[in-house]
């Protein structure tokens, strides 16, 4: 009799089990949609022809399809030119992230005097909005003749507390004996960061890696502040010109907004597994 009673409990108990689990699919599902319209939308209406994106009520999904305002995007506008400015804004950044895999390195597996110091003013660049330090980051690149320049877009972002953060964290994991392995074998300080720490660091390097990218590629306020020539800017500030200049071509926009959105999915699509696993082993949540 209690063998029978614990049966159709385990039985029920099983079934709520799944039941929930419906629940909360159904649920996840439901959200997913609702979260991916936005991007649907986007990405059909960039298509339609502008008489077709106008008419109410509107059409899901487009009747004659067209490409024609990714070209006007590119032959008409200038957004051929702040694409080339956003790549080299955002390789510029590509640089930073090694300088901030090796100051990670240091402060994981180094003793140096200040080291604790040093690495508490890191962090402490983590609690200063950007906005604070963007006029003395402006006078100071003014004095350098770097304002209105690419490089002067790309130098305030080349390096971040956070980045240097999670490199330390992950480097923290490396087993010292690797190194000093390496060390015995002859390996400089700089080759054994070359070969034998970086290699270790695929995943935190993913998560770098996006991170810089979306960065770069949605940098918008500090171009337009630094940089006064129009064929300076970046792909965010061109789309922003956009939405000014033509307000009445939805498919226009969203062609623009496609081009700005899009390589940045891809790259995340791309990079997923090491981002995840990265931040696992880092030991954020």
């Amino acid at each position: 009799m209690t063998t029978s009673l614990s049966a159709l409990r385990h039985r029920s108990a099983k079934r709520r089990g799944r039941r929930l689990t419906v629940v909360i699919g159904t649920a996840l599902a439901i959200g997913a949609l609702i979260t991916a319209f936005p991007f649907f939308w986007m990405l059909t209406t960039s298509v339609k022809p502008q008489s077709e994106s106008l008419t109410y009520p509107p059409t899901l999904v487009p009747r004659t399809p067209t490409l024609q305002y990714f070209g006007t995007l590119f032959t008409e506008l200038d957004f051929g030119q702040y694409l080339a400015n956003t790549i080299i804004v955002v390789l510029i950044g590509g640089i930073g992230l090694l300088l901030m895999a090796m100051a990670g390195y240091a402060f994981a597996k180094f003793d140096f005097r200040g080291k604790q110091w040093m690495f508490f003013l890191v962090l402490a660049t983590m609690m200063i909005p950007v906005q604070v330090t963007m006029i003395p980051t402006y006078l100071i690149l003014n004095g350098m003749k770097l304002t209105n320049t690419l490089i002067g877009i790309a130098l305030p972002t080349l390096v971040s507390g956070f980045s240097i953060f999670l490199f330390r964290q992950f480097m923290s994991t490396i087993p010292t004996e690797v190194l000093e392995a390496a060390r015995i074998d002859g390996a400089g300080e700089f080759r054994t960061f070359l070969l034998i720490v970086l290699p270790l660091s695929k995943p935190i390097i993913a998560v770098q890696a996006v991170l810089t990218f979306i960065a770069g590629w949605n940098s918008f306020l500090w171009p337009l502040v630094i940089a006064n020539d129009q064929h300076l800017y970046t792909l965010s500030v061109g789309l922003s010109l956009l939405n000014k200049e033509i307000a009445v071509n939805p498919s226009l926009q969203m062609a623009a907004a496609t081009v700005m959105v899009v390589p940045i999915l891809i790259v995340f699509i791309v990079f997923q597994r090491y981002v995840i696993q990265g931040f696992a082993l880092s030991g954020l949540k």
